[in-house]
């Protein structure tokens, strides 16, 4: 029966050329098949040009980005400081960054290649900004420290030069004077030698930790009462201790009492917390006779710069008992330390972090770019490191 309806089909279609069967067509999976493959065929042809397109789009889309790059104002950064790399893209968002630490040229050769492009050095503690590096940058009109210290900065030779500093300003001074009242607390309290103790199972075959000494009713004597000393002295005072400071200046404002001469505020102290910027003046400034005044039962904080203290005579009187103890978060010749400070217990070591935290790489990092775009928009500096 179906080789029957085949052939009348097939008859059909010779002299009806119009005729198209309903059902059973033989031509049906042929037709399939060709439409199948019209229907990849354009959808080929449009994959091909949305490729073109994307690529066109993409090519468009970079040679803007680079354009924009183009002109966005050039920052030298030699060694990344830990804000910078925490929130790079604050930054490049706004500034073209050379990043020297990345260039496979030597230092000299990556700064005199871009020697005439560079308005704006970004640069850390670790870098010198000396007359060395400044020759090497003849356009160079602002250099901008991520610290509050500014001793790695030749000053003098900048002014010369013309070149303006800005520092972070108070940006830390909270979280600084966080670790430097942690040190205190530590030291008075020997929380770090009590840990110790406990781990080394020392109380269990030893008895009980010896005796520390209390915190409030301390008498505090702060050197440099500036933004962060001002920020210790505001938490010791919730303590209970009773401040009194010496600085470049008093602040008649404050009804703390101050002291001229450092070695009086030693001597009238339980306690010298070092909050000062590194100068040629406070050089060593706490010598041998301020840690003389300060006495036997006194301690010293030291969250400044370690050239402050003369670390030799800072040993010799921690060894010889001359005074009672010291917390450091600075150092004389970072990162080495001497081994006597390492093996004594009532010493509290901590390795210049009292700026790293979050917060405070947040707030630096908007303080640079504040001074940087304020520089570029020819307006007065947030955070001039001198006038």
């Amino acid at each position: 029966m179906e080789l029957i309806e085949r052939i009348l089909m097939e008859w059909k279609s010779l002299f009806y050329p119009h005729f198209r069967p309903h059902h059973k067509n033989l031509e049906e999976p042929e037709r399939k098949k060709k439409k199948e493959k019209r229907k990849k065929t354009r959808l080929c042809s449009s994959n091909n040009l949305g490729t073109k397109s994307k690529t066109n789009l993409g090519s468009h889309s970079e040679s803007l980005m680079a354009q924009q790059l183009q002109n966005l104002p050039d920052v030298l950064i030699i060694k990344p400081p830990p804000a910078f790399i925490s929130f790079e893209s604050d930054f490049t968002q706004k500034f073209k960054i050379l990043r020297a630490w990345k260039s496979p040229l030597p230092l000299d050769q990556f700064l005199t290649k871009h020697a005439q492009s560079v308005q704006a050095l970004l640069c850390r503690a670790v870098t010198p900004v000396n007359a060395d590096l400044l020759q090497l940058l003849p356009a160079l009109k602002l250099v901008v420290t991520v610290s509050t210290g500014a001793n790695h900065v030749d000053k003098a030779e900048c002014r010369r030069r013309g070149i303006a500093v800005a520092n972070a300003g108070n940006a830390y001074s909270e979280d600084v004077a966080d670790i430097a009242v942690g040190l205190f607390i530590d030291v008075n309290r020997r929380i770090s030698a009590a840990d110790w103790y406990v781990r080394r199972g020392l109380w269990s075959s030893k008895g009980d930790y010896p005796l520390s000494s209390k915190i409030g009713g301390k008498r505090v004597g702060i050197v440099g009462l500036g933004s962060i000393g001002y920020e210790v002295a505001k938490r010791l005072e919730a303590f209970g201790c009773k401040i009194s400071y010496n600085s470049r200046s008093e602040r008649p404002s404050l009804s703390y009492p101050f002291y001229s001469n450092v070695c009086e505020l030693a001597a009238n102290n339980d306690a010298l917390i070092i909050c000062c910027a590194l100068t040629d003046q406070t050089r060593h400034m706490i010598n041998k006779e301020v840690l003389s005044a300060l006495g036997k039962d006194g301690v010293i904080v030291n969250i400044g710069r370690g050239a402050i203290i003369d670390e030799k005579e800072l040993v010799k009187c921690l060894v010889n008992g001359e005074i009672r103890g010291a917390g450091l978060d600075v150092f004389e010749n970072e990162p080495h330390i001497p081994k006597d400070l390492v093996a004594m217990d009532n010493v509290v070591l901590s390795p210049h972090k009292s700026v790293y935290t979050l917060e405070s790489f947040k707030r630096g990092s908007e303080v640079m770019i504040a001074n940087l775009e304020a520089f570029f928009s020819n307006k007065p500096l947030i955070t001039p490191a001198y006038g």
